[in-house]
């Protein structure tokens, strides 16, 4: 007792001694309030709608914000900066701004030991070559076999146990590369519902582009987009089935390459459709996201895709097919004015066709009106479609036939490889929307939540389907691919006779993606204007024909170089970050 009461009197005499301690005395802790709270800690308001807005703290002294791949490796081959410390200064940016664009959903609690283990790799004199130590994150979607969740931003597969990292996952650890979280994203990457809020997710939340947090952030790899483009992380990866890589790459100003279906591996990957889905890169220019897509491409025994691929990849990689400007001077380009041109508004046709005068300067043939066949059936008037077969009253030559049964199947499939969850098949994921229709929405509002306008619309489509290939799915599979690839795509490619090496088109016009994505062709989209009324980012796309990955590298890099090397030209700005304080869900889809 006596013990006691000594214990008392010493805590009550600390508490006294406190009361007389003066303000900001460093007594406690050593620690110190904040006195200078502006710019990186707080976000000056009078900064409001600029870049300044949220200024990058430097980084062990060196410039991180916009910092490539090959700075980094200079870097840190240099000694200047470890792989430690370029992920502590990347994880002080994640506190800066992720509050406000939420663009990361979880991060990776083994990311610093990693970190120090590639910096004594380092050391020891092995450098796995150039994304040894840099930073990234993939889409919540795609499986790592860690400490961290995959989900697809639901919290019905909340616990699940993948059996083993994602193929794609797997490539960038041995090339050295450092996972540092993973993104937020649409909720199971846009397949729930049909009337949506573009970038949310129940786990997750709403994901918000940097530039105008009040829009649609371009969908569903939102996070993986919006991170590279606020400097959150170097590079990252996304999923595509119909836009998600191509979308928000453009509506970020960052750099997006849609691979071939087939040339990266769909295994560990939250499926869609296994005729459309492939997995993606986000960089803030072609060289860094090139350095990714060179990494995770090629054969994977799980995916049988990939083995389209045999014959079709070039000895040494991609890397090697980069280019400046001059080589423009031996490009043909076509311009399918009337297919997609024609669909994107004054401002992006007046701004995208000053680089198409860029490119012409710098010796560039563009030939207009190379137009896709038959765009008067197959491309939608009305944006972004994947419906539109049913619209026009044949089922069996939609987009949407064919995914919402390959849904049914494949996401059967790879659920029946988890462990640790009772979520096996779709029903079952319906069924716990509706259970918990408060959080995941299963109702449309407003009986569930507005995130989820239509509920999980595109869910019960494809329940209905029951993944029946029928007459009617094989029927649409065909007509799909054939009106996009040989009578679409590849005819516009060939003018008659009079080939063209890409088709460049406007990648905010829905359409485009869209016919890529049934043709399971690949794209890759260029940071390009802005628009003046609300600091939303659009992008200039180049289209080609199945494995012409290694041409359309060519001809972006090369545009690219035009634009950083020309006074003036449209390129790649830094985030406006318009309406900041703002929360708003729905976002607004303009």
């Amino acid at each position: 007792m006596i013990a006691i009461s000594i214990l008392l009197l010493a805590l009550g005499a600390a508490s006294w001694a406190s009361c007389n301690v003066p303000h900001n005395s460093t007594y406690i802790l050593g620690a110190d309030p904040l006195q200078q709270p502006y710019p990186y800690y707080f976000p000056p308001q009078d900064a409001a709608e600029t870049s300044a807005l949220f200024p990058m703290p430097r980084c062990m002294g060196i410039t991180l914000e916009e910092a490539t791949i090959d700075q980094l490796q200079r870097y840190m081959g240099e000694g200047t900066l470890t792989s430690v410390e370029l992920l502590k200064c990347y994880l002080k940016r994640v506190r800066q701004v992720d509050e406000y664009i939420n663009s990361i959903i979880e991060l990776n609690p083994d990311a610093e030991d990693i970190a120090a283990a590639l910096d004594a790799e380092r050391v020891a004199g092995r450098v796995r070559g150039p994304l040894h130590g840099i930073p990234f994150i993939v889409k919540d979607n795609i499986a790592t076999k860690d400490q961290m969740e995959t989900t697809a931003g639901s919290w019905a597969l909340m616990g699940s146990v993948v059996p083993r990292d994602a193929h794609v996952v797997a490539k960038l650890r041995q090339a050295g590369a450092l996972l540092m979280g993973k993104a937020t994203l649409s909720e199971w990457a846009d397949m729930r519902s049909n009337n949506y809020s573009e970038g949310y997710s129940a786990r997750g939340g709403q994901a918000r582009s940097p530039y105008n947090l009040t829009l649609n952030p371009g969908g569903s790899s939102s996070g993986s987009a919006a991170s590279v483009a606020a400097n959150i992380v170097t590079f990252s990866l996304g999923t595509e089935t119909d836009g998600s890589v191509i979308n928000p790459a453009e509506r970020n100003a960052v750099v997006g390459i849609k691979p071939t279906v087939g040339r990266t591996s769909r295994a560990g990957v939250i499926p869609e459709s296994i005729h459309q889905d492939t997995v993606g890169a986000f960089g803030r220019t072609v060289r860094d996201a090139a350095y990714v897509f060179d990494a995770i491409c090629g054969v994977d025994m799980r995916d049988n895709y990939t083995l389209a691929q045999q014959g079709k990849t070039p000895l040494g990689g991609y890397m090697q097919f980069l280019a400046d400007r001059s080589v423009l001077q031996n490009a043909t380009f076509g311009l399918p004015w009337s297919s997609f041109w024609v669909y994107a508004d004054e401002e992006q046709q007046a701004q995208l066709l000053s680089i198409i005068a860029l490119i012409e300067g710098a010796g560039g043939k563009v030939i207009n009106n190379t137009e896709l066949p038959n765009y008067e059936t197959i491309v939608s008037p009305d944006g972004w479609n994947w419906d539109y077969g049913t619209s026009r009253g044949y089922a069996n030559e939609s987009e949407y036939t064919v995914v919402k049964v390959d849904f049914y199947n494949n996401i059967k499939a790879y659920l029946s490889e988890l462990e640790n969850t009772k979520i096996k098949n779709l029903e079952d994921i319906v069924a716990y929307n509706y259970a918990n229709d408060g959080t995941e929405g299963g109702n449309p509002w407003p009986l569930g939540i507005p995130a989820f306008y239509s509920g999980q619309d595109g869910l019960l489509a494809s329940l209905e389907s029951k993944g029946q290939m029928d007459e009617t799915y094989y029927q649409a599979l065909a007509f799909t691919q054939r009106t996009t690839r040989e009578e679409g795509i590849d005819a516009a490619l060939a003018n008659n006779g009079k080939s063209l090496d890409a088709l460049l088109v406007p990648p905010d016009v829905g359409q485009t993606y869209q016919i890529a994505a049934q043709a399971g062709y690949p794209m890759i989209t260029l940071p390009a204007g802005i628009h003046s009324s609300t600091g939303m980012p659009f992008g200039l796309a180049l289209m080609g024909t199945a494995w012409s990955e290694a041409s359309l590298l060519k001809w972006a890099s090369a545009i690219e170089d035009l634009q950083l090397s020309t006074d003036g030209a449209l390129r790649r700005t830094l985030p406006g970050w318009y309406g900041y304080l703002e929360r708003n869900i729905p976002v607004r889809n303009l």
